[in-house]
């Protein structure tokens, strides 16, 4: 009895510790990208030169996200996730002291940190909440993920206050960072007890036999489409008030959190519509709701359009990520590496993403470059049905419906 206690006790502790985690990681994330214009201009930078910057964080994200599986596999979630958490807050130091410097190859360097840490983060922070969700016999992930839009959330209002009171971009990324530090360093040790492969024991599958899986690669197809529907927001958002609208740069912020308050939302309800439709269903729904709230902030029409419109774009494009990665989680003993192969297919979109929309932007403008967003909608939308769960079982795998 008493152990049974305590077992659900330190599973409540690693829930808590699972939600801060996402938190942080989203704070991390969008502690800079809401002052994606002031950093743009800081550096001198065109919409192509800012595009080709934002390479430099997603290039090394795809490289190192690979690799995240292996390492979350040998060393643990929490071990991982303290690594990576450690990459981005010197990442983001470097990011800080490029902008101040106006170094451009020391804000490259800095989005290359931020972008490795990132991946080794993100990839150990699901394969933890995936052991959480089936652990507690529910749907959870969403809910984790809806922590992230939080932490984005919490970093667009920072951005919105300091570009109002006039505080310089790296000011807040050293303030952003420190505050990063100090909550991983105590929240990691919160996390299930990692159990390693008894010595000289294979592990269950390597990187290798997961490409060769058509749903672990339809998986990544989702992911890519998702994310690259909410990497083009995160990424441009801001700068399509600012450019193509003539807004403020404290509206292009607040056009920017509200696209991470819709996302939040949707997150944090969303895992009672997986549960009551199924996730392939859900999928669908999202994507139309991305696809409109694109239409409406491509349209010209205003910036209150504008608002509306990212308010359904962030509902639309909340739940394709949480949902790949509760899917490629869904068997336990190969949730590390299906995980690490399906996040490299999706983190393609934040290779592809951001030097595309800004060549675009930089021929057509950022609004008519935003068009390309429509593809990866509809590729998200055709590779839905691959999340239906391996086993039709209650709460953590996500119980999908017939058709």
């Amino acid at each position: 009895m008493v152990t049974a206690i305590d077992d659900r006790a330190r599973l409540a502790t690693a829930k808590v510790a699972v939600g801060v985690t996402f938190t942080a990681n989203g704070l991390a994330y969008a502690g800079w990208l809401a002052r994606a214009p002031a950093v743009r201009d800081d550096l001198h930078l065109s919409a192509a030169g800012f595009g080709l910057l934002l390479l430099c964080l997603s290039a090394s994200a795809i490289a190192a996200i690979p690799l995240a599986g292996p390492l979350v596999q040998r060393v643990g979630p929490a071990r991982a996730v303290m690594l990576g958490s450690g990459s981005m807050v010197l990442g983001l130091v470097a990011l800080g002291s490029g902008t101040a410097l106006g170094s451009v190859p020391l804000a490259g360097a800095g989005l290359v940190l931020a972008g490795m840490g990132n991946s080794t983060w993100d990839v150990a922070m699901n394969v933890e909440g995936a052991d959480v969700e089936r652990q507690l016999g529910r749907t959870v992930m969403p809910r984790f993920h809806a922590g992230f839009s939080l932490g984005t959330v919490l970093g667009a209002g920072l951005s919105a206050a300091a570009a109002a009171s006039g505080v310089a971009v790296s000011t807040q990324l050293f303030f952003t960072a420190a505050l990063t530090a100090a909550v991983m360093a105590v929240v990691v040790r919160r996390f299930l007890p990692h159990q390693p492969l008894p010595d000289g024991q294979k592990p269950a599958m390597n990187v290798r036999q997961a490409w060769r899986e058509p749903r672990t690669l339809l998986i990544g197809m989702i992911m890519l489409g998702f994310g690259f529907t909410e990497g083009a927001a995160n990424d441009w958002l801001a700068i399509s008030l600012v450019d193509g609208y003539h807004a403020s740069e404290t509206v292009g912020a607040l056009g920017f959190g509200t696209f991470v308050t819709a996302m939040t939302l949707a997150r944090l309800f969303g895992g009672y519509g997986i549960e009551r439709w199924g996730r392939v269903t859900v999928l669908r729904i999202t994507a139309l709701s991305a696809a409109l709230g694109l239409l409406l902030v491509v349209s010209g029409a205003g910036v209150p359009l504008v608002l509306l419109g990212a308010l359904l774009w962030g509902a639309g494009a909340s739940l394709g990520f949480p949902i790949g990665m509760s899917a490629a989680a869904d068997d336990p003993l190969r949730a590390a590496i299906r995980v690490s192969v399906a996040g490299s297919i999706g983190y393609g979109a934040f290779l592809a993403g951001p030097p595309l929309i800004g060549l675009l932007a930089e021929q057509f403008g950022v609004l008519r470059a935003l068009l390309v967003v429509f593809g990866a909608v509809a590729i998200g939308l055709a590779a839905s049905g691959a999340a239906r769960p391996l086993h039709r079982v209650d709460g953590a795998a996500g119980v999908d419906h017939p058709g």
